[in-house]
């Protein structure tokens, strides 16, 4: 239900968030098995931290960087994670003519300059925690396009996880559909038609600042 009738507008702040997109998960599962939640942008850290302590869960974040159109810099067309998996975003780089190579070169490129930074700032260096066998959790702030949580279900996969679930308090609809068929499970309290910007639905949003990611991250 909207806050104060506004159409747009379906949480206080982050808490409020949180807290409606825990009551939507399968607690009872996940705490009956071995279970890892990870946060698989920055933002999406805060979410991953409070579902975790929830269920007395291990978390960890999983790190990512957009690979961006040649010719727009605010156009992202694939993403690499640290694990060094890519998903493509294909219609566009078909539309664009942008060759796999590039995308290929830049991912490098990316893993190296960024990613590696990265690992050591928010885990001094170490490796991505253990998830062969395990339930998973990935957790963000909202899910637009799909092309980070892509990666991170590939990565996951790639790590052994059992069982793989998505949680997040708002996404796009068409993309709900599309994540149904690759993962356990989808958890989200507001499925948006047109989705506009991550701002727009809660009434209190400010963007994490770097030290309040890394004392989640560090905890």
């Amino acid at each position: 239900m909207p806050i104060d009738s506004n159409p747009n507008i379906y949480y206080e702040d982050r808490e409020d968030a949180a807290r409606q997109l825990i009551e939507l998960l399968p607690v009872e599962l996940l705490e009956k098995n071995e279970t890892v939640v990870i946060g698989v942008s920055e933002e999406g850290v805060y979410f991953a931290d409070q579902i975790a302590t929830a269920m007395n869960v291990q978390m960890d974040i999983l790190l990512t960087e957009p690979i961006l159109a040649p010719n727009n810099s605010e156009l992202a067309i694939a993403m690499v994670s640290e694990t060094e998996e890519v998903v493509m975003h294909k219609a566009l780089i078909d539309a664009f003519e942008i060759n796999e190579d590039y995308v290929y070169g830049e991912a490098h490129r990316k893993y190296e300059e960024e990613i590696l930074s990265y690992v050591y700032k928010y885990r001094k260096g170490k490796d991505l925690i253990s998830l062969a066998g395990k339930y998973v959790v990935l957790a963000d702030e909202c899910i637009e396009t799909g092309l980070t949580m892509m990666v991170a279900l590939k990565s996951v996969i790639a790590r052994g996880a059992k069982n793989i679930y998505i949680a997040t308090p708002v996404l796009d609809e068409t993309v709900y559909q599309n994540l149904l068929t690759v993962c356990d499970g989808v958890f989200c309290p507001h499925k948006i038609k047109d989705y506009i910007s991550i701002e727009y639905y809660y009434k209190e949003y400010e963007r994490l600042e770097s030290k309040e990611i890394l004392s989640i991250v560090h905890v």
